[in-house]
């Protein structure tokens, strides 16, 4: 989409569709946006996890609140105890958001309030499962569904971004609950853990993890592509969306690849750490990038773990190898970025992702 010149206001003000107030207003927007942009340096990622200590002493509070919730449920016995509790306590996470999201703007607050809404509707989609004598899989995706439903309500009441990452995490699980099987969980009891997302001995987690990094991503760039300058709720939505997306999508190689043993594994393990490398330089994202490599320095250990074929210098070397890529790719970024970036052939999309130096 193009962006905005100030013709295209003083046309819009002579076909009426804005006033001469409003165009002023929209022009002096623009501006701020792009002094904030230019003002934060190239080699800055917008986050904003808390804006000051306030938001961590009411955080503690509603922490406290909902413990006491949440022990007040072991009070109850029966499911109508079990629907009404948690139905209040969604509620009244609902009617605290209006005021902390919505009026305070208060990030923690907002994501502890978006999480005991989100347990509380599990729980209670899960226990009116229960009452239509349903299968355990069927009770347990029912309740995700349910999450999912209200999460999604949530978003869009609230706006809040980090919504995204919750309710993406219930839907990460509700795939798993939907493509679990036997099979598979007799291959991880044949195979280690390691074999969790082989697809060579599980190929159902391995392809479910996959498809939902790639639904992640997609989902992540077109909010971020909406904001390219990272200024708004866009881009903090599309942060929390790739910090799900990096995971999923290298989980599946990285274990698969580490797995074959072979110098071959190692090459198509390295290759899928460098393809993912480019891939957070294209769209400007460090968070995807570090994200990811974690996740892959994580499971190499878990896997090395749970085979008991690793030694300490196996360790030592990985984690080596994996902060040497972040910290000599975080240094450069900037200039590595523009290079890559110059170096593309335009392609759709390119024009909408940060700028870079021409």
């Amino acid at each position: 989409m193009a962006e905005l010149t100030r013709e295209d206001l003083r046309a819009a003000v002579a076909a009426g569709i804005l006033t001469e107030a409003q165009a002023a207003s929209t022009q002096a927007l623009s501006e701020a946006r792009a002094g904030q942009r230019a003002a934060m340096g190239p080699d800055d990622e917008p986050f904003e996890f808390f804006r000051g200590f306030a938001e961590i002493f009411i955080s503690v509070g509603l922490a406290i609140l909902f413990s006491g919730v949440g022990v007040m449920m072991t009070l109850f016995t029966g499911a109508g105890a079990l629907v009404t509790v948690p139905g209040v306590t969604a509620a009244l996470a609902w009617w605290m958001g209006g005021y902390f999201t919505l009026k305070r703007r208060m990030n923690l607050p907002s994501m502890l309030l978006v999480g005991a809404f989100a347990a509380s509707v599990f729980l209670m989609g899960g226990t009116l499962a229960t009452l239509f004598d349903l299968p355990e899989r069927a009770v347990l995706a029912a309740a995700e569904i349910a999450t999912i439903a209200g999460l999604w309500a949530w978003f869009q009441r609230f706006r809040l971004p980090f919504t995204m990452f919750v309710l993406g995490a219930v839907a990460l699980a509700l795939t798993y609950t939907l493509t679990a099987s036997a099979q598979s969980i007799m291959a991880i009891g044949l195979n280690g853990t390691g074999a969790l997302f082989d697809l060579r001995a599980n190929p159902a987690f391995g392809l479910a993890t996959l498809g939902f990094g790639l639904a992640a991503l997609a989902a992540g760039m077109r909010f971020d592509m909406k904001d390219p300058h990272r200024l708004g709720r866009h881009s903090a939505t599309a942060f929390w969306l790739h910090l799900l997306a990096a995971p999923a999508l290298v989980n599946t190689g990285a274990v698969t690849f580490y797995n074959m043993g072979t110098g071959a594994g190692m090459a198509a393990l390295a290759a899928v750490l460098a393809v993912m490398t480019l891939l957070a330089l294209v769209i400007d994202r460090r968070s995807f990038l570090t994200a990811g490599i974690l996740w892959v320095g994580a499971l190499v250990v878990w896997v090395v773990m749970g085979d008991g074929s690793g030694s300490t210098g196996q360790w030592a070397a990985i984690l080596i190898a994996l902060g040497a890529v972040l910290t000599a790719t975080g240094t450069f970024w900037t200039d590595l970025r523009a290079r890559l970036m110059r170096a593309l052939p335009d392609f759709p999309g390119k024009h909408r992702l940060p700028p870079y130096p021409e």
